[in-house]
């Protein structure tokens, strides 16, 4: 069973930055029910709205969500196909 390490190493960037329960349940949310900014996550979660965006700046930087900017409103959403294989395997699995 031979595998790329580069491709485990960049699986295993991944895993940490969802391995956050709240990151693991904006990107859960996200994939179920699309696209939302981040006022909506925050009354979702029950949590301040500069936790969420510190959250949400993790989630982009490891390339797992991207943002549409209309006016003022950022939406988010899921892009990264195997973020999404993986969530749905661990909703899946629940």
């Amino acid at each position: 069973m031979e595998m790329n390490y580069k491709e485990l190493e960049e699986m295993s960037e991944l895993l940490k930055v969802l391995a956050h329960p709240v990151r693991l349940c904006i990107a859960k949310g996200l994939i179920e029910n699309g696209r939302c900014n981040v006022s909506h996550m925050q009354t979702c979660l029950d949590i301040p709205q500069s936790t969420v965006s510190q959250h949400i700046q993790k989630l982009k930087a490891a390339g797992i969500i991207e943002g549409d900017r209309t006016g003022l409103e950022i939406n988010y959403e899921v892009r990264n196909e195997k973020v999404k294989k993986l969530i749905k395997a661990i909703i899946e699995s629940m």
